[in-house]
């Protein structure tokens, strides 16, 4: 998942992209470290803050493993 990327492109905190998009911080960080995929209302929220389509946020990283 491309979420860790995307929000540093945006130059947002963890803290920061859980009080703007209204998921919770523990969740942002399962979803970032893998642990956790996330709901699809949840990625819709991230996509909205970030300001790209929900898809790119599922789509794997050049060069991650699977």
């Amino acid at each position: 998942m491309n979420l860790k990327r995307l929000r540093l492109r945006k130059a947002l905190t963890q803290r920061e992209l859980a009080e703007k998009s209204g998921v919770a911080l523990a969740t942002i960080n399962r979803i970032e470290t893998g642990l956790q995929k996330g709901r699809i209302s949840t990625i819709r929220k991230l996509a909205v803050v970030l300001g790209v389509d929900p898809g790119e946020l599922l789509e794997e990283q050049e060069g991650a493993e699977t």
